[in-house]
Formats: C-alpha cells, sequence, structure tokens
C-alpha cells in the first residue's frame, strides 16, 4: 500500500515522501496514528510547503550535527571507577557514565550517542565511537581510572 508520510519516521521516510509499506502495518498504525494519509493529489499539495520547510530543518540540523562532530572528535572522556589492584573494575564503565563526562565538559553528547560493544570493565585507555547521525561518526579516547589512585603506578608499569 502507498501512504504519503505526514512526520519524519527514522528508517521509513522523510514528510511528504510516498512509501510502499505493508497493508498492516498502514491500516493498524501510519493511518491511525496519523503519521501517513492517502497519496491524493490533493494531499501532496497540500504538504508540499511543509515539505520545503522540514527539508531546510533537516539540513540545518545536520549541519550543527557536524559542528558537534568536528567539536567532539579526538576529545578525551577521564572516568573514575573502584577497581582492584590488578586493574579490573568492580562494575563497569558504560555509555551514560561517558556521556555524563563528555557534557561536563560542555559537549551536546546524549548516551544514545555512545557505542560500545560491551561495558569497559578495565582500567586503562579505550577508544570509543560516538555516532551522531547515520552517517556522522566521532571517536574519542575514555581514560578509566581508579577511584583511590592505586593503579597508576601499575599502569605505568604495564605501558613500558
Amino acid at each position: 500500500m502507498k501512504v504519503l508520510l505526514c512526520q519524519d519516521i527514522e528508517k521509513l521516510g522523510w514528510l511528504g515522501d510516498i512509501v510502499e509499506v505493508n497493508n498492516g502495518y498502514a491500516r493498524n498504525y501510519l493511518l491511525p496514528q496519523q503519521l501517513a494519509i492517502s497519496p491524493t493529489e490533493a494531499n501532496v499539495k497540500s504538504l508540499a510547503d511543509a515539505k520545503v520547510r522540514r527539508a531546510q530543518e533537516r539540513t540545518f540540523a545536520l549541519e550543527k550535527l557536524k559542528q558537534v562532530v568536528a567539536a567532539v572528535d579526538g576529545a578525551e572522556a577521564v572516568v573514575a571507577a573502584k577497581a582492584n589492584e590488578l586493574g579490573h573494575l568492580f562494575g563497569s564503565v558504560a555509555e551514560r557514565d561517558i556521556a555524563a563526562n563528555l557534557r561536563e565538559q560542555g559537549f551536546e553528547v546524549s548516551d544514545e550517542m555512545v557505542q560500545l560493544s560491551e561495558h569497559i570493565k578495565e582500567v586503562g585507555t579505550h577508544e570509543v565511537k560516538l555516532k551522531v547521525a547515520a552517517d556522522l561518526f566521532a571517536m574519542i579516547s575514555v581514560v578509566v581510572v581508579s577511584q583511590d589512585g592505586t593503579i597508576d603506578s601499575i599502569d605505568e608499569d604495564i605501558t613500558e
């Protein structure tokens, strides 16, 4: 079934796009939620101005995201966590910890932007990818240190 989108829907399309979807998805979700309407000529014309305006907003938002990527790329986040004498954490450093540290430094980063394959469980320096938008990425360094500072001498021995 073809429908005309009334809003931007992730992984489906932008406002004003005519897309092909399953009948059930259209009838049970898109149409009742007023996220889409039937693609008549009158409906297409009525959404033309909104489509142009939304495209300009997306362009502006993309430029802002590119500025965020340029600012945060190569940044360093230092996170303190409890660790034993071997450098193993009593817990882990998660996405929210890294994002909170970056926000404290003044970067506009949400928890969802931080991409970890698994939580960090060791003291040391780790490279982490930030997914700012669908095709915009930045790399940062996350330095995990022990809260009590006992790891410093061990960490220096390991790096030498």
